[in-house]
Order: structure tokens, then sequence, then C-alpha cells
């Protein structure tokens, strides 16, 4: 590798480490005719010292950028190294990278540089040289550029694995306030051309012997969080606004990383919010496994998730009314409401009292964490605990008896690499 690749990868690896949306999982591209790689097996994930995931080549094709978004690096009024990567040499860096066993894939954004069209047109060619001329069947997400045409975004569909458009900042109004050059409509109707697209071609399939491989593993987005003083009420509910309307696999939440002075944005130095990030894929959890609807977790009154316990510790002790519930006779969408129960566990209960009452000792052996859901259920033997106590009595013994857990979210985060 010449030097002058190795100065655009560390400036350009650098750029992209701040994007956290680029898992690799629900893709299942198929080997064929001794091509080089698959997504069949998975791919693993690293993160570095601050959190983000590099698992995959994760580069930004260029950092030049024709915006001035008030929280990103890459603006055009940093004084920041500028380099582009020409399509070659992100093909290159891709294969060698992959044949000696670096990555499994390419994660592939851009800064936006002469135009949208401009700029996308190159991440397609990429993506297309991978998958046409080197015959790469390994993970490719491509970020799609807010303004593209249509045709590009097809396009993209055909060779990536997985397209995204970051919404960026979760309120409109925050945006207008960050990224005033930006439209909230521009990033929006890529999503409702994708959704669109994707519902289209599984219809076909359902008729036609032969449709195109189109996005196979859907698209996802990702919102920066407390750049812009949101509530955490404003971000779920953009969240679920953006699963229902556009299908989204993922939404993935990017705590800001102080890096620029700005009296709009929180000061350099500033802590990154880890713990609420980590909270919100929590409660993004809550939205697309276990019924939760967002007004449960967070409202008018709640607008703010409790850093202290997860959210649905927290809906169940700000709802003791609904409790104890009898694992032996409950449904299992009350079941799944259970602290310490996850969704493997509720099936499993559900699947194991066909044949007997189950007792605490049962439940326990089947993963379930009893520390947290003996306050809130009955079982054979076993009646709730402390049904008597107030929200905050419970809520101070769960913590005193998890303190363990607690205290690694609440210690400062050890480096990966050191």
């Amino acid at each position: 590798m010449s030097d002058r690749i190795k100065e655009k990868l560390e400036i350009l690896a650098d750029a992209a480490k701040y994007d956290v949306s680029c898992s690799s999982s629900g893709s299942n591209r198929k080997n064929k005719a001794r091509g080089l790689g698959d997504t069949g097996a998975g791919i693993c994930h690293t993160y570095t010292e601050d959190g983000r995931c590099v698992s995959l080549l994760k580069i930004l094709l260029t950092n030049f950028c024709i915006y001035d978004c008030a929280y990103c690096v890459t603006r055009k009024s940093n004084d920041i190294k500028r380099a582009a990567f020409t399509v070659q040499e992100v093909v290159d860096l891709t294969i060698n990278f992959y044949r000696r066993n670096y990555i499994e894939g390419l994660f592939l954004s851009s800064g936006i540089f002469k135009s949208a069209d401009y700029t996308m047109e190159r991440l397609v060619l990429v993506a297309k040289k991978l998958r046409m001329e080197c015959n790469f069947n390994g993970y490719i997400h491509l970020k799609t550029i807010p303004g593209a045409n249509d045709e590009l975004l097809y396009e993209a569909g055909l060779y990536a694995d997985r397209l995204s458009v970051n919404i960026e900042i979760p309120t409109e109004s925050g945006l207008k306030l960050l990224a005033p050059d930006k439209n909230r409509r521009d990033m929006l109707q890529p999503m409702g051309y994708l959704k669109q697209k994707i519902v289209q071609l599984k219809e076909e399939k359902k008729t036609l012997k032969k449709v195109p491989l189109f996005t196979p593993a859907g698209q996802s987005t990702q919102m920066i969080i407390g750049a812009s003083g949101e509530t955490d009420a404003q971000i779920i509910h953009t969240a679920q606004h953006l699963y229902r309307k556009f299908y989204l696999k993922r939404v993935y939440y990017s705590g800001y990383v102080p890096i620029s002075n700005d009296n709009r944005l929180p000061a350099i130095g500033a802590a990154v919010p880890l713990v609420r990030e980590n909270r919100l894929y929590q409660t993004d959890w809550l939205l697309r496994f276990y019924g939760f609807e967002a007004g449960e977790i967070v409202n008018e009154r709640y607008p703010l998730l409790d850093l202290d316990v997860d959210p649905k510790l927290g809906w169940a002790l700000r709802n003791l009314a609904v409790f104890p519930i009898d694992v032996n006779r409950a449904d299992l969408h009350l079941i799944l409401r259970i602290p310490g129960i996850g969704v493997a566990s509720a099936h499993k209960i559900i699947a194991a009292r066909k044949f007997t009452a189950l007792n605490m000792e049962q439940l326990r052996e089947m993963g379930i964490a009893v520390n947290r859901a003996k306050y809130f259920i009955v079982c054979k033997g076993f009646k709730q605990l402390n049904s008597d106590r107030s929200e905050e009595v419970i809520k101070q013994y769960i913590m005193q008896s998890s303190h363990s857990k607690y205290q690694k979210i609440h210690n400062k985060q050890l480096i990966l690499f050191s």
C-alpha cells in the first residue's frame, strides 16, 4: 500500500467513525460461481475506544463536503485535512483487506462533493465494480445521499445489502438550527422510495420466477443524540414513526461527540451521552420485539428515560397496578412486560407451563433474572415480594441487588486496545 493511500485511509476512516449505523445483520447473500466471500456466516464486530463499530472496512469516499452542518466533523468550514478515494482505490482496498481476513465487508459513506447525484454515482460504482468485476459476495452497506435521483437509489439497491439514509437530528427544528442548508424532506423522500421498491419487488417475487435481489438487509437510519436538546420522547416517537412509515430494519442512536466550538452545541469536553444512548437502544428493542408503544415508555409526563434503570423496569415501576403477573396463566404479551424476562424466556415459559406449573427455581433455570422478576410475578409456591412497597423502594432494592451490572454502566468505559 502506498504512503498516499495509507494517509487517505487514516483520514477517511477516522472521519467515518462517527457513523454508528454499520450493523451487518439481516443479509444472506449466496456465493455463486466461486466468487469471493459471503454474508451467510455473519460478520464479527469490534469497537473503537469510543464505542464505534469498526468491524467492516468503514470509510468515507471523501471528507470534502458542500454542507456546513454544525455537528459534522467534515463540514466545509472545519479546518481539517481533506482527502478523497477514487472508485478503484476503494475497490482495491476492500478486496485486499478481505483476502487478508481483516474485514468481512464494506461500509461506505461520503461527504457530498459537487452534488448529491455526482457523489451517489461514485458510491454506486464502487459497489457495482465489487459485485460485477471482482465477483465479491461480502457484505456491502452504502449510505445513500439525500437528494440523489431514484434511478441511482435503485441501482445502489441492486448491489448493496443494506442502504441507509441518515435522519441526522431527531427533530426538524433541530435540523434547521444546526444544518440550515439541509431539508428533512430530502431525507425522507429516499426512504419512501426504497420502501416502495422493496415492497414492490417482494410482491413481484410471489408471481415471477426471477426478481432482482434488492437491498436484502433493508434500510436503516441514524440519529445524533444530544446535539440539539431534544427529549427522549421526541427521539423515540421519531423512531417509531420511521419504523412504521418506512419499514426500517434499524434505527441507530449516536451520542453526540463534541467536536466543534459552536454555541449551538454542547461544549468541547462535554461528556458523550453513552448511558442515554444505551437506554435508547434498550427502548428500541421494546418497540420492535416486546409490543410496547412509544407513548407508554415516554410521554409528556415522563419525557426522559430513567438512566438508573432500563426502560422496561422503569415502565414496570410506574405501572405497579399491572402486577403481579401470574407466569402460569398470563398471556404472552403480559409476560413480555415483566422485568427480567426476555423474548426467548417468555416463549420458554409458554411452552413449559403446558406440562407443569412453574416455580421460581424452574424460572431461574430458564435464565430469567429473578432478582428483578420476583417483585412483579407470582408462580407456584411464590408470591410477589414487597407488593406493599412504593416504586422508589422497590427500585432501590433492585438496584442494590443488581449493583455489579449497573456499576459497569456508570464506570468509565474501558479502552479496548490498550
